[in-house]
């Protein structure tokens, strides 16, 4: 089942933003429209995971609130090339002013959620989950997110407010890991995650030691994180309270031989940063949406 989609007010007025810098003064080609209806449908032009539909659906309904939307694919759901993901039928000005905006979106949520679920297909039955990062487009960051979700990954925090990660300038600042700890820990509301960036070691125990609830361990290797996560395990459980253990920093190639490890969690950006848009084309027809395709 896919995940929610973030669907509110604060979404429909960047939808609104967005269409508003494409179509600018208004689209010159509108007089060749006025009057006419149109159909369209949407097909994948190869294969992947589908994201976006009811955003599509939302950005077409803002131009034409009586637009017609079909949505024979959930989002996060595999797609094959030539296959129907969306029909509409509505203003034939409304389908062509939205349609570059609403491709645009759905191919890089496509994309994202396509990579995530490759990196996912190699934690199978593995245990281990894969999460996202904060590495996310300004604006883009719930949508980017909840492509993530369709891919089968998981959400990471989601901002600053969402859980306190103590990296290397804070442990720097705050005179070690102990103070940093013992400083967030006084300040933060009782829910709110501890999460310490150790990229030593050394750090990761006085992390466990200072009471953190998870250590994000960076950019160890396979072999280092073999013999470096029983350790904490133990550390762990001689505190009496579990801990979170979570590679970054890794290699995508490889995510089987970190799961191998004992880790929990794998975060990584690359779905987000190095994912490539999954090609959707819009076809326009006489048909009507549901003989469309």
């Amino acid at each position: 089942m896919a995940p929610a989609l973030p669907l509110g007010p604060a979404l429909e007025e960047q939808l609104r933003a967005w269409l508003a810098e494409d179509i600018g003064r208004g689209d010159l080609t509108a007089p060749a429209l006025e009057g006419h209806r149109g159909a369209a449908v949407w097909v994948a032009r190869r294969a992947g995971v589908f994201c976006g539909g009811p955003l599509a659906a939302q950005l077409f309904r803002i131009l034409d609130p009586q637009m017609q939307v079909e949505l024979p694919v959930a989002d996060g759901s595999l797609v094959e090339a030539d296959q129907p993901v969306l029909r509409l039928q509505g203003l034939a000005t409304a389908l062509v002013a939205g349609e570059r905006t609403a491709l645009n979106l759905a191919m890089r949520l496509s994309g994202i959620a396509t990579a995530t679920a490759a990196l996912v297909q190699q934690l199978q039955g593995t245990g281990v989950q894969l999460a996202d990062t904060r590495k996310t487009s300004p604006g883009l960051r719930l949508l980017e997110k909840y492509a993530v979700r369709c891919g089968g990954g998981l959400n990471h925090r989601l901002g600053l407010d969402d859980a306190a990660m103590l990296k290397e300038n804070h442990l720097a600042w705050a005179g070690g890991v102990g103070p940093a700890v013992a400083a967030v820990r006084a300040a933060a509301p009782w829910p709110a995650r501890v999460i310490v960036e150790a990229e030593t070691a050394a750090e990761a125990v006085a992390a466990i030691t200072a009471g953190a609830d998870a250590v994000l361990l960076d950019g160890f290797t396979i072999a280092a994180l073999a013999e470096l996560v029983p350790q904490l395990r133990l550390l762990a459980w001689q505190r009496g309270a579990p801990v979170v253990l979570e590679a970054s920093g890794i290699d995508p190639a490889q995510l089987a031989g970190y799961a191998a490890s004992g880790i929990d969690l794998i975060s990584t950006s690359a779905p987000v940063t190095r994912s490539p848009w999954l090609d959707l084309s819009m076809r326009f027809t006489d048909r009507a949406p549901s003989d469309a395709g």
